[in-house]
């Protein structure tokens, strides 16, 4: 029994330890995102375009078929089920927004950038740190902070409010495309109701949604690539606990802003 609670103990001691630095690394970069930087700004402004590139148009083929898949399952299920009356059809609008523009869009394009971009900065950072080119960085006089993690927190942010607005856009449209197009359910005026369910409220919050994610994926995902230090064989455990991570922490933080400003 002893020796369980010692365990427990230690797991939660390691946990909290392990927060404790993951927010010590956040407000390094945080710093680094508020100080103006006089030199190197070309640089940092090209490393930007290239992560936005990246996380952004090279995902944009995945992010437009599950948001057309996920979108057309949700009208067409919905209209089976509520769309023969007028009430029904305003019931849908707002299961549409709830579902769709609240929670899975942000959810699942969070989950799409975790797969590809976190996952690539972890190992990208992994590397650098393992080779030596972190420590050749700063000995040439450079904050790798400014020069690495501050154009991924910039890109990576940016690409996923975009990839927000595509992905519930295409779901809402084409959900009704295809609705329309392999059912018999009469559209109607749904995409004219669904636009007046949308609120400010909604749009204000995927703005913050997008801003939290894209911080938390990349202080996560830069955390635990420069946390490798000697063996690249501990580049594989980094890379698969940073995903793990990203999501979980994007799930909390997704159920805390909808806390917030919808309760």
């Amino acid at each position: 029994m002893s020796s369980l609670v010692q365990a427990i103990g230690r797991r939660t001691l390691n946990s909290v330890n392990h927060l404790l630095d993951l927010f010590a690394f956040t407000n390094r970069i945080a710093s680094v995102l508020l100080r103006r930087h006089r030199t190197g700004q070309r640089i940092v402004l090209g490393f930007t375009c290239e992560q936005i590139y990246f996380t952004a148009m090279q995902a944009l083929p995945v992010v437009l078929f599950i948001a057309l898949i996920t979108g057309s399952t949700i009208v067409i299920q919905l209209t089976k089920q509520f769309g023969t009356l007028e009430e029904g059809r305003n019931i849908v609008a707002e299961f549409i927004v709830i579902l769709i523009i609240r929670e899975l869009g942000p959810l699942f394009t969070a989950l799409i950038v975790i797969l590809r971009s976190a996952v690539a900065v972890t190992i990208e950072a992994s590397y650098m740190s393992v080779l030596g080119e972190l420590d050749a960085i700063e000995m040439q006089g450079i904050d790798p902070l400014h020069l690495l993690c501050l154009p991924r927190l910039i890109g990576i942010t940016v690409a996923i409010f975009c990839l927000f607005f595509i992905f519930d856009l295409v779901a809402i449209l084409g959900g009704y495309v295809v609705a329309w197009t392999i059912t018999d359910v009469a559209v109607g005026d749904f995409l004219e109701k669904t636009c007046k369910a949308i609120s400010g409220v909604d749009i204000t919050v995927g703005i913050v949604k997008a801003i939290f994610f894209g911080f938390t994926i990349t202080v996560t995902s830069l955390y635990r690539g420069f946390r490798v230090k000697k063996a690249i064989t501990q580049i594989p455990s980094e890379t698969s606990k940073a995903a793990i991570e990203c999501l979980l922490y994007c799930m909390f933080i997704n159920i805390i802003i909808s806390v917030i400003f919808y309760l």
